[in-house]
């Protein structure tokens, strides 16, 4: 028996692949498949959203790249972090695979796709080159977009001014949040991430902006024991039970995942939320009770209505790094795809 089960709902995704679709008006939605798809598995997630109206893929490196063309011959795919090695660049030309470009060596042969620097402050030209012979595309990164739609707003008035007069050549500037609620946005496309996976880019309930969470993980009890007043749970006796208390003890713990730093969140069990007291060790967790359950009673840890966004409000996080710390290491997590 596996101590849990992770469920990658590619129904949802193409649900989610559809509601962004239309939200896009018209423009081309280009799937981010980088980090594994966001740890739900890039092959999987990019054939689904492929198959449901995304026009391209998105990744972070070369070797993603290479991994996705393997897999679907003839689709675009944008590399999107830096290429810095001559190997690497070759390995892209012979793939045809595309480069975003952020400095003034463009390098022959490959497509690419030149991004400029408007207020993100990381990668990204201050002025476009005069040559554009391989350019075929031109992007920004808005950096603000989920918190500050003001400082989007501007980061794009300098993104549109300066690529005023490059017509023919695809503008790409808005992420999830942006495509979301930034309509002007949209350009000739959008690279949609985290909304894919069915998650906030605000840390809000999905549901909100129509979306769908991909991912369920869940687990089970494995004891069930109970505290009594004085008596405490896991290490540094971080939790300490004043009144007779029902303890269930969860197989799971940061080596898969479930990180140290979510005590105080909820989970389900047996359908019903309860707390996560104690310190998280590295294979197990415990939750607060309010009566015997038996053990082997279902426990929910993400999906059905366990949000990561709740977890990452615990962890001070976002619901980003939740799904991508989710370990699949096949000796202690059963992984499972469906089309629900």
């Amino acid at each position: 028996m596996h101590r849990s089960e992770i469920t990658v709902d590619l129904g949802a995704l193409r649900r989610n692949v559809r509601t962004l679709v239309r939200e896009l008006g018209g423009a081309e939605l280009w799937a981010v498949v980088k980090a594994n798809g966001y740890g739900h598995g890039a092959v999987d997630v990019a054939g689904a959203a492929l198959g449901s109206g995304a026009s391209a893929l998105c990744v972070a490196t070369v070797q993603e790249g290479l991994a996705l063309r393997a897999e679907y011959a003839g689709v675009r795919i944008l590399v999107m972090g830096p290429v810095a090695s001559s190997r690497d660049i070759a390995h892209a030309r012979d793939a045809d695979l595309e480069l975003a470009v952020s400095d003034a060596e463009i390098p022959d042969g490959v497509r690419v796709h030149l991004k400029l620097e408007t207020g993100m402050g990381r990668y990204g030209l201050a002025e476009l080159p005069g040559r554009t012979d391989n350019v075929v595309g031109l992007m920004t990164h808005l950096a603000t977009a989920d918190t500050d739609p003001r400082f989007a707003r501007a980061q794009l008035e300098r993104f549109t001014a300066a690529t005023a007069e490059h017509a023919g050549l695809t503008r790409h500037a808005a992420n999830s949040a942006a495509a979301l609620r930034i309509p002007e946005s949209r350009l000739d496309a959008a690279r949609c991430g985290v909304a894919l996976y069915g998650l906030s880019p605000f840390g809000e309930d999905p549901a909100d902006d129509g979306l769908e969470p991909v991912l369920s993980w869940q687990s089970y009890l494995a004891q069930v024991k109970q505290r009594q007043p004085g008596e405490s749970t896991g290490y540094g006796r971080r939790y300490v039970a004043d009144s007779p208390t029902w303890i269930g003890i969860v197989p799971v713990g940061y080596a898969d995942g479930f990180r140290r730093d979510m005590t105080g969140t909820e989970v389900r069990v047996g359908g019903e939320p309860r707390e996560v007291v104690g310190t998280v060790s590295m294979d197990s967790f415990a939750v607060r009770l309010d009566r015997e359950l038996p053990v082997g009673t279902p426990v929910v840890l993400l999906g059905h209505g366990v949000l990561a966004e709740t977890h990452a409000r615990a962890a001070e996080t976002i619901n980003y790094e939740i799904v991508c710390g989710i370990g699949s290491d096949p000796l202690r997590a059963r992984r499972t795809v469906i089309d629900g």
